[in-house]
Parts: structure tokens; C-alpha cells; sequence
């Protein structure tokens, strides 16, 4: 399986609370819903629906899990929704257990032993592995080399601060530019790849 992370984020490489107010409020965010005057259904909709199809599971971290399992379940009944609703869900936790995975097909990854489970999904046949937001656990992916492909959708707008998924290690890594394309709001879609991947 390939890990593929998908992101909205800032020019600024802000990834925090994209979709409402009170998404994310750590260290004080207020742009909770930043996303929403750049977001069009077809070029930035469209990024979601085919990460979604090339999707065997999607990779959460326990807050971005929280967040989806309290809004998808209740949108069944279109297509988006019911793929997100039945596609299998894993869930990297250290606080949550069996008693709490309300939302269908989910399954926990022990927080402590979550590299190990994740590379061995990784070296299973199938799909992609999907990350949506979760930037802790996506700067974790990136910081170990397991991720093989980034879907950035950067949009015209500098937050000035909040959550990243880039490690601060002083590590390079290099990644090719897959492809490229701007939609009607300026929101730049890059599709990156590992370079050892060519």
C-alpha cells in the first residue's frame, strides 16, 4: 500500500482547523474555516473524490478521527459520504479503545506500537493508504520516509501561525512534482512524489 497524505493548507504550510471554527482552536487558532471561500467541487472536490477512489483505507490520528466520525455518519446516502462511512479506518490512539469506535469499519493502532502496524499496512498489497489532516501523525510519517505521495491543495491565504505537517529536523528529502493545477480561486493542487519512487 502506498501512504498518500492530503492536505488543505496555507501559503504559509498552515494545516490546522480547515473546515469550521471550532475544529482545532490549539495555541489560540482563530481561522477555524479557512478554507471556505477557495474550495470549488470540482478542482478541489475532485482531489477528495480521487484520493477517496484510490483509497483501500484512510489513516487517521485520534483528533481528525473524532472530527470525521462526528460528521460523516449522518451524511449517508451520497456517494462521498457512503465511501468514507464504509472504507476501513484506522485510528492511531493512545487514549481511546474498542468501546469508542462508533464510526463503521474503524479499528485502533496502539499510539505506541504505531510505526511498526503502519509499515507493515504499508508493505500489504493493496491501495493507497490515506491520511486526511491529521497533521501530528503526518509530520510523524513524513519525519520516518513513509509517506510516497503529498496532494497539497495550497490555497492564496497566509494564517500566521498553527499546526504544520513538516518535520523540523533538518532533514532533506527530496519529492518530484507529479503534477500541478490551479483551479478559479488560485488554490494550487500539487501532486508530490517520493523521488526513489521513479
Amino acid at each position: 500500500m502506498r501512504i498518500v497524505i492530503t492536505e488543505f493548507m496555507s501559503l504559509d504550510g498552515v494545516v490546522q482547523a480547515p473546515g469550521g471554527p471550532k475544529e482545532d482552536t490549539d495555541g489560540g487558532f482563530a481561522h477555524g474555516g479557512w478554507t471556505g471561500p477557495f474550495f470549488d467541487p470540482e478542482v478541489v472536490g475532485g482531489v477528495w473524490d480521487r484520493a477517496l477512489a484510490g483509497a483501500d483505507a484512510l489513516l487517521y490520528g485520534r483528533r481528525t478521527w473524532q472530527t470525521m466520525a462526528g460528521a460523516w455518519p449522518e451524511r449517508a446516502g451520497d456517494p462521498f459520504a457512503d465511501r468514507m462511512n464504509s472504507i476501513r479506518k484506522y485510528v492511531v490512539t493512545t487514549t481511546l479503545d474498542a468501546s469508542d469506535l462508533t464510526w463503521e469499519n474503524s479499528a485502533i493502532i496502539d499510539g505506541a506500537k504505531a510505526l511498526d502496524r503502519i509499515r507493515e499496512l504499508r508493505a500489504a498489497e493493496g491501495g493507497d493508504l490515506l491520511v486526511m489532516g491529521s497533521s501530528e501523525l503526518a509530520r510523524t510519517l513524513l519525519a520516518e520516509d513513509l509517506v510516497d505521495e503529498l496532494r497539497l491543495m495550497i490555497m492564496p491565504v497566509i494564517l500566521g501561525g498553527g499546526k504544520k505537517i513538516f518535520p523540523e529536523d533538518g532533514g532533506l528529502r527530496n519529492l518530484e512534482l507529479e503534477s500541478a493545477v490551479t483551479s478559479p480561486a488560485g488554490v494550487q493542487v500539487c501532486t508530490y512524489r517520493r523521488v526513489s519512487d521513479r
